[in-house]
């Protein structure tokens, strides 16, 4: 038992979040840089640099600069076992992002010092603060001309709604930045060497009145530098670990991931504070880690992970206990049996089987199509985890097919990226023709090129006016329902577990529904199906 509390001590477990653009992939490139688990960093787009990011593993992630999917990166740092969920930024992903969410004990927030707090950041933060998911605030770029920092600190509280604490501090911004002091450790480090991509030599000072600080900074830069932290002293909260934790206060701090600067203060303090993994709420009772007996669910599948496989791995979060390769689990919601001879550890798109694995770990499973997204693995229980959110789609389109000699391709296609919540399929009742929904309008074009790259079938795309997708429930056998099902005929489609849906032209529609049929139930469901 001892030895189970040891590994699940070890262990970090956080997402980092951010609106597009504001550095996500760049710093987590950096933190696994310092990390030792790359010699390397690359970026997502810089002509400077030339390799790619290593969480960027979809072909289509490094032609577009952007991440489309959530990727898991771990590494070791200081006798902890790090794993970072580096989540997509663009909104039209958002949903993969949101469901990573339930998977992580703590997260980083990313925030551009120049543009400030942005829209996607807000929805993010809100959905962090609504779990109490402990937040850990980093501001980058500072090697471009931004906001100031007080200005800044404003803003997240302002907007973000949150109680900063400031750990570290700039030294100057833009041309004229020159580091950070340190407030966390109480030093300041320079960097010295331009070299963006290695990791350079630092300089420490220990106490903030030493005069050679102004010998190297300049007098002016040292002087502002004091004051500057007088001012934090006197106007933030002094950081308490408790209020962190409880989501009640967020340490921040300053940086340029893309220069080095402050990488490793915030991995540092990361270490220090951030909390080892947590108990987990499900329908029948708290789940704590450190349970015997395993337990963990599936928060995110991906196909072709390697194209020469054509492979599927279900991506599962330990919650409790130790997971074990070759052992019998139970699929709760199929009530079935199943082994796993090869489970997979994670570096981006580098993959490792291990024998065994920890609450807080990320395991990839094989799976042939018994996985759905919120499914509970258990050694024997019955129980299942709760908040795993799906959305009712905003877009909707007709999907054609544009090869009829690979229908069967594309059928295949559209089933397994359907399983990763990728989008969501409805077939219409009436005559059997399939509609893609989704969250964000650019699914439509990772959907069609993952179809032709990675299955070899084409599609076309059809408009189709709707507002909404509400699951029904009702008896079937009623009068009501057989009333509405013959009036609405036109609008009713299955989704991919056979349940009933109803496809809303406007919100007046629902409105209108709900009042002729007071007992069919329109739900926009925020969980996925598990019965």
């Amino acid at each position: 038992m001892s030895d189970l509390i040891k590994e699940i001590e070890k262990r970090k477990t956080f997402g980092i979040i951010s609106h597009p653009d504001a550095g996500k992939t760049t710093l987590t490139e950096k933190l696994l840089l310092f990390g030792g688990a790359i010699q390397e960093a690359g970026a997502v787009k810089s002509n400077k640099i030339k390799k790619g990011a290593t969480s960027d593993f979809m072909e289509i992630e490094r032609q577009r600069g952007i991440s489309v999917a959530t990727s898991v990166l771990a590494f070791e740092y200081r006798n902890h076992k790090i794993n970072i969920l580096d989540t997509p930024g663009h909104k039209d992903f958002a949903e993969d992002t949101y469901r990573t969410l339930t998977a992580v004990d703590s997260v980083i927030v990313v925030i551009d010092v120049a543009k400030g707090v942005e829209e996607q950041t807000e929805k993010l933060v809100q959905v962090c603060r609504m779990r109490n998911i402990p937040m850990l605030v980093f501001i980058n770029k500072l090697d471009r001309e931004g906001k100031d920092a007080f200005d800044l600190l404003d803003e997240v509280e302002q907007k973000l709604g949150l109680t900063v604490c400031p750990l570290s501090l700039p030294i100057g911004m833009g041309s004229d930045f020159q580091g950070i002091y340190n407030i966390w450790e109480n030093n300041i480090q320079l960097f010295l060497e331009e070299k963006k991509q290695k990791v350079g030599d630092t300089i420490k000072f220990d106490d903030i009145n030493d005069s050679s600080i102004d010998e190297v900074i300049g007098e002016k830069a040292a002087i502002t530098l004091r004051e500057e932290l007088d001012l934090v002293q006197s106007v933030y909260p002094e950081f308490s670990r408790e209020d962190y934790m409880k989501g009640n206060l967020q340490p921040v701090f300053f940086g340029s991931a893309l220069n080095n600067f402050g990488v490793r203060e915030l991995l540092d303090a990361f270490i220090d504070i951030a909390p080892m993994p947590q108990p987990k709420e499900s329908d029948t009772r708290l789940v704590k880690p450190e349970e015997t007996q395993f337990t963990g669910f599936v928060f995110k599948i991906h196909a072709n992970m390697d194209p020469k496989h054509r492979d599927r791995l279900a991506f599962v979060k330990i919650v409790s206990g130790t997971f074990k390769r070759n052992e019998n689990y139970l699929l709760v919601r199929e009530g079935k049996k199943m082994k796993f001879s090869s489970p997979n550890a994670f570096f981006a798109d580098k993959k490792e089987v291990v024998d065994e694995s920890f609450p807080g770990d990320i395991v990839g499973l094989h799976d042939t199509g018994s996985f759905r997204i919120g499914d509970t693995l258990t050694a024997g229980e019955k129980l299942s985890f709760k908040g795993i959110p799906n959305f009712s789609p905003e877009h909707f389109r007709y999907i054609n097919n544009t090869d009829p000699l690979k229908a069967k391709q594309l059928a295949k296609g559209i089933d397994q990226l359907m399983d990763e919540g990728v989008a969501q399929l409805f077939t219409l009742e009436m005559n059997g023709r399939k509609i893609i929904g989704t969250v964000g309008a650019l699914q439509y074009e990772v959907i069609q090129y993952r179809l032709e790259h990675e299955y070899g079938a084409k599609c076309s795309y059809e408009p189709l006016s709707m507002h909404k997708a509400c699951w029904v429930e009702a008896d079937e056998k009623s009068e009501e329902f057989k009333e509405f099902a013959k009036l609405k005929q036109r609008f009713l489609a299955r989704d991919k577990y056979n349940q009933l849906v109803f496809l809303a032209d406007s919100s007046f529609t629902i409105h209108m529904t709900q009042e002729k049929f007071p007992n069919v139930k329109l739900h926009f469901i925020s969980e996925f199906q598990n019965s």
